[in-house]
Formats: C-alpha cells, sequence, structure tokens
C-alpha cells in the first residue's frame, strides 16, 4: 500500500490584485497532519507552493500523484488558493453551463487555469480501491469579491478575503445565466473518490487571519479538530465539527463532504 500526496497553496499570483495570505500555512498545516497522524511520509509528500504553482507544475505533480496507483493505495491533493467559473465550452454541464476552476500562480482568463473536466480526466485513470481524499478550500460561486473585509460582528483580529476571482466583464458576458455551479467530481462518482469543499456551491471561502496567523478558515479548522482527535475520528463527524466551529467564529460558509453513504462512517484515508 503505498501513501502519496499534493499539496498546492497559493498566496502570489501573477494578476494584479489577486493575493492571499493564509494558503501556504494551510499547505504546512495538512503536511503536519498527514506526517503526525495519517501514516504519510515526507518523501511522498510533494509541496508546491507559490510562483512554483503553475497550470503546468500542478498538472504534472497530479499525474504523479495518480501514476502506478494500485488498490488499497491512499492518496490525497489538496488545494488552496483561487477559484472561479468560466462558461462550459463542451457542453457537459447542462445544469449551469459552467465550469468550475481552480486558479495556479500563472492565472489568466485565455486558458491558463485548471478545469474540473481536466481533474475528472486524471482522476478517472484510478483503478477501483484507491483511496483518493480531495480537500478544497477555495470558492466555488457566481459572485465573490477580492476586497479585503472585516466583519463587525467576528473578533477584531479576524478579518478575510475571499478566495474567488471574480472574472472580467468579456468572460462574464459569455455567460447568460448565473445559476448554481456543481463540485470539482461529477456526480455520481464511480471511483467512489471523496471531495471536502471548504464552502457549498454558492458561497465563498474565506482567508482569514485566526489569532494573528492567517490561514484558510476551512483547512484551520479542519486541522485543529484532525489534531484533537489524533486523527481518529471519522468524515461525517469531522465535517460536523468543522461546520460548527465555523459557525461558532462568525464565518456564513459551508463545508461540503462529497463521498458514498458508507464512506462517511469511516476515517480520512481509510
Amino acid at each position: 500500500m503505498a501513501n502519496k500526496a499534493l499539496l498546492v497553496g497559493i498566496n502570489k499570483y501573477k494578476m494584479p490584485g489577486a493575493d492571499l495570505n493564509g494558503c501556504v500555512n494551510d499547505v504546512t498545516n495538512i503536511r503536519d497532519i498527514l506526517v503526525k497522524y495519517l501514516g504519510f511520509t515526507i518523501s511522498n509528500i510533494r509541496v508546491v507552493v507559490n510562483e512554483r504553482a503553475t497550470k503546468k507544475a500542478i498538472i504534472e505533480r497530479l499525474k504523479w500523484l495518480v501514476k502506478d496507483a494500485k488498490s488499497g493505495d491512499r492518496l490525497l491533493f489538496h488545494f488552496s488558493g483561487h477559484g472561479s467559473q468560466i462558461r462550459d465550452r463542451d457542453g457537459d454541464e447542462l445544469k449551469d453551463r459552467l465550469d468550475e476552476i481552480l486558479c495556479p500562480h500563472d492565472m489568466d482568463w485565455d486558458g491558463t487555469y485548471i478545469i474540473d473536466d481536466e481533474l475528472e480526466e486524471i482522476f478517472s485513470s484510478l483503478p477501483k480501491g484507491v483511496n483518493l481524499e480531495v480537500l478544497l478550500d477555495s470558492c466555488h460561486s457566481g459572485t465573490g469579491t477580492r476586497e479585503m473585509m472585516s466583519i463587525a460582528a467576528l473578533p477584531q483580529e479576524l478579518s478575510f478575503k475571499q478566495r474567488f476571482l471574480e472574472p472580467p466583464m468579456d468572460i462574464y458576458c459569455r455567460v447568460e445565466e448565473d445559476l448554481d455551479v456543481k463540485r470539482i467530481l461529477k456526480s455520481g462518482n464511480p471511483w467512489q473518490h471523496v471531495l471536502f469543499a471548504g464552502c457549498k456551491e454558492n458561497q465563498t471561502s474565506a482567508d482569514a487571519n485566526i489569532g494573528g496567523s492567517y490561514n484558510g478558515a476551512f483547512t484551520y479548522y479542519f486541522c485543529k479538530h484532525l489534531r484533537e482527535g489524533q486523527g481518529n475520528i471519522t468524515r461525517g463527524e469531522l465535517l460536523k465539527r468543522v461546520r460548527a466551529s465555523l459557525k461558532f467564529n462568525g464565518f456564513t460558509q459551508i463545508p461540503n463532504l462529497e463521498c458514498p453513504v458508507a464512506e462517511k462512517k469511516k476515517k480520512m484515508l481509510e
């Protein structure tokens, strides 16, 4: 049985005004959890951050992640950075005609992004019995802002950015309707992959200053509760505790877990 993980965190974007603050901390937080509680070794965890996290580099490492995978292997992909959406070009998004994208460091609106169909193509090559866990701390919303926000109802030290890149007007004009969006992994999910998403499809994920350090709010509480349980916590219970912590601390985002019902009763990567 092999353990492999790819962790991507992007604070620095080539696109002006798009920088975030907590994504690299998210990567180090997840890496610590994998090594201390989930049986991973440092040599089997690949990390790519900031300027090195180009589309080309991320795709190459995703292919490394799935290469030679066999039944029983445990794989994890974590992305912390901006997300957005573009108009579906191949006709597979019949409900909303929108494709979800992950935004690499060299993001532009002319094709330098990672579309959900590209992820599905890579992950669909995995044989049955491979345990793939996907953690996305980014936005999947039709509206959003890059501007810094301070919320009066939150503690004074807690301020946040939305992890959503708002498309320019010419991209917006290609979309006829702004409807609910789907997930990175398609419904039905015949390969039984597990997806933790930092928010619902019509929400944004926060890049937050929590106790003097920037983190993704979802990743911060995700790791907090995994540590408290020393990794011995079911996915369903973990989701419940993360949601409760976010709500208690004033965040409106509601994380989602997509996987077969039986997997919700198991621990991560079990």
